[in-house]
């Protein structure tokens, strides 16, 4: 559209925003009526360790979401000189799973628990048993179920159990939903109700019973809604929550709050079966589209939905490109000292652009990035450690590649679950996040890696809150009966600019013998966490 069309747009109020909290990033960002980005704005925070706990604070949240919005207004000033006044609808999203209570009243009963968090191991697992489904130690649930049998004082005061998205949605409109993507790292949804599965529900309140707890397990869960469902509007207290400045009109159209994975799949046009995507930054995780349910349930795979309620199994892990970027800044540092100074990203791009050029298998080193635990692995904590053998040719190109091995290894493992347990066959993989920045070098690795092509959009980098405005342009504007499959083909990604990387045969092969070497030193890593403690 024209500069003077987008102009109007703003001005009328038809523009949409997507907003979501991602793990090191609140990103917001504003579309026209033909889905293109016009202005973001954003706002860094970090986790924190608190008391063995990985946690941010509700305040930092409030914080955070409203300068990402203060700096989307001001670039929407710089880009089209208008100010924002009313806007026509708008989504929420945010890191999945964790732990949110609260009471009656709405007051906050425990610091929230993040999706970090690997400290419920033995619940997770007693639950996958009982559900003869695979219940991660990062969904809701498994936080719920340890609260309760540790004997938390909090837990019979339960009123309301959220996640991160689902707070800021019901804060800024009064609704206590979910999106069903959402809603399924929470609690285990059924695919053909796309509501909390009724036998689960019974057996975990069952399960609890002799607990006394004086609340039900749905009483206190969030109401699900599907992809284009109207969730409520913004009310005047959400108005100045997002922008205290007053200058935002109340009443703008909400759609159900998402998980940054199903802003995922839909900002990369992969919710339809054989079709998948890989998000790649702080954790990594791929997300593939089912045709069938799996035969099997695994400690490695979780299924959720797309935002609309399809099954997708989810290979989820914890660590990336946490440790990629230390290296980052180490040489910077480096570089500093020595008169030469770059920024982090500079060093990062040197960092992608050399592993490009080293050897196929890394020359012999090799890198664990766990920053945190890693259940696939069967990591309670993590201590990023990097090995080698006398022999191994330690150069500058081999850590760059060894590091970003790393940082798909661990998915590479519970991928061949689905390939060679399951025979779960894939079209195509859609990439997005920082691991995809340096232009076709790590799409090119991932695609050997996973022995699958890997396509990158043009508009990759716009990622999960470009997602969560496009699913909100399809609750505000679709027609009646219109999928949110058809809405994304045929109105968004139609014509739209992509580039492919086919795997490498002489790649794959390197991948794979430094996948053997990572594998085969994995007892030092798990050593190295029992004898340094954090």
């Amino acid at each position: 559209m024209t500069f003077e069309e987008n102009v109007k747009t703003i001005r009328e109020g038809k523009a949409i925003l997507g907003l979501e909290m991602g793990s090191t990033r609140v990103k917001a960002v504003l579309i026209g009526e033909d889905h293109t980005p016009l202005a973001s704005g954003s706002s860094d925070w970090e986790n924190k360790l608190e008391n063995g706990i990985w946690t941010y604070s509700l305040e930092d949240v409030k914080k955070a979401v409203q300068e990402s919005y203060q700096t989307l207004k001001e670039n929407v000033i710089d880009l089209f000189g208008v100010k924002i006044g009313r806007i026509a609808a708008m989504g929420f999203s945010g890191m999945m799973h964790g732990y949110l209570p609260f009471d009656g009243d709405g007051r906050q009963l425990a610091p929230f628990r993040t999706w970090r968090n690997t400290m419920t191991e033995r619940e997770a697992a007693e639950l996958s048993e009982l559900f003869g489904f695979n219940v991660p130690q990062r969904w809701s649930v498994s936080h719920l179920y340890q609260a309760v049998r540790a004997g938390e004082e909090h837990t019979k005061r339960i009123a309301r159990l959220t996640t991160l998205a689902g707070y800021l949605h019901w804060i800024l409109t009064g609704e206590f939903v979910l999106g069903v993507g959402e809603a399924s790292g929470m609690f285990p949804v059924n695919e053909k109700t796309g509501d909390y599965d009724e036998r689960m529900i019974a057996l975990f309140d069952e399960k609890i019973r002799a607990y006394g707890m004086p609340w039900r397990v749905r009483d206190i869960l969030p109401r699900v809604l599907p992809a284009g469902a109207p969730a409520g509007r913004i009310t005047p207290a959400g108005a100045l929550f997002l922008d205290p400045y007053g200058d935002l009109e109340d009443g703008s159209f909400v759609c159900p709050p998402e998980g940054d994975a199903g802003t995922g799949m839909a900002a990369t046009d992969s919710v339809t079966p054989r079709t998948g995507n890989v998000s790649a930054g702080t954790s990594i995780f791929s997300m593939v589209v089912l045709e069938k349910p799996l035969k099997s349930y695994y400690p490695e795979i979780d299924v959720v939905a797309t935002p609309a309620g399809k099954p997708v199994a989810m290979v989820h892990c914890n660590n990336c490109t946490s440790d990629i970027n230390a290296w980052a800044d180490l040489f910077a540092e480096f570089s500093a000292t020595v008169g030469k100074k770059v920024t982090r990203g500079e060093a990062l791009d040197s960092f992608f652009y050399t592993a490009a050029e080293a050897e196929e298998d890394a020359g012999g080193v090799v890198a664990y990035p766990f920053f945190s635990g890693e259940h696939i692995l069967g990591l309670e904590e993590g201590r990023p450690m990097l090995l080698r053998s006398a022999d191994a040719r330690f150069t500058y190109r081999n850590l760059a590649r060894a590091s970003l091995y790393s940082a798909m290894a661990t998915l590479k493992i519970g991928m061949d679950i689905l390939s060679e347990k399951e025979n779960v066959e894939i079209d195509s993989l859609f990439g997005h996040g920082g691991f995809f920045k340096a232009k076709g070098v790590g799409q090119k690795l991932m695609a050997s890696a996973l022995s699958t092509p890997v396509t990158v959009m043009e508009t990759a980098g716009e990622g999960g809150p470009w997602g969560m405005a496009l699913l909100a342009a399809y609750a505000y504007r679709k027609a009646e009966g219109e999928s949110l499959e058809s809405y994304l083909r045929d109105r968004v990604f139609a014509g739209s600019k992509a580039e492919t990387a086919a795997p490498d045969e002489k790649t794959g092969a390197g991948f794979a013998r430094y996948l053997a070497s990572f594998r085969a030193a994995l007892p030092a890593e798990k050593k190295a966490v029992e004898l340094l403690k954090g």
